[in-house]
């Protein structure tokens, strides 16, 4: 369990995460997550003027979680194989059962901006990758392969079956760690 959080933009962020879990992102009222944090509505418009803004906070604290996993991971693996650390954790996190993400749509036609942070951790997180691994043609099939995954598990469009999707997984696994993978 999560210690709790000091702040008010902190709780009402940890509120709306509670609520988009139980209810659905695309459900997500701002008086249940007002009232989850103890806060006043003005409380939390203050802090997200629009629950676009508000889901922005949520999509970039999914975002900073999902760095920091990638870093505690490559130093478990002490560096050897960024690429297939970054496989691995992305497949796992597709795995994990999430409501649909239809409401980034609404949210992106209300916020243009909304999508800023996520292109430029995915550009960072490329770019990184980048200069850890010495094939990039193993990186471009692995990323953008791993990307499709994370978008149809992110829309509710996925089409492969178990079987379909370990079998990528393993095979993009195989291509990170081909002999063309730097050595220590």
């Amino acid at each position: 369990m999560k210690a709790p959080r000091s702040n008010s933009r902190e709780k009402i962020l940890a509120a709306a995460a509670d609520v988009a879990r139980e209810s659905g992102p695309g459900s997500l009222s701002l008086e249940a997550v007002a009232s989850r944090a103890g806060v006043s509505k003005g409380g939390l418009l203050y802090n997200f003027p629009t629950k676009a803004k508000l889901m922005q906070g949520l999509v970039e604290g999914y975002l900073r979680d999902f760095g920091q996993a990638l870093e505690t991971a490559n130093s478990a693996d002490k560096g050897k194989n960024p690429l297939a650390v970054y496989v691995a954790l992305s497949a796992d996190d597709c795995e994990d059962k999430r409501p649909s993400a239809s409401w980034i749509f609404s949210a992106i036609a209300e916020d243009p901006d909304f999508m800023t942070p996520i292109t430029t951790f995915k550009r960072q997180l490329f770019e990184r990758l980048k200069g850890e691994t010495p094939d990039l043609k193993s990186l471009l099939v692995c990323y953008l392969a791993i990307e499709g995954l994370r978008s149809m598990s992110l829309f509710d469009a996925d089409v492969l079956s178990k079987d379909e999707r370990q079998l990528l997984v393993a095979s993009l696994l195989e291509i990170a760690g081909s002999p063309q993978t730097r050595e220590d």
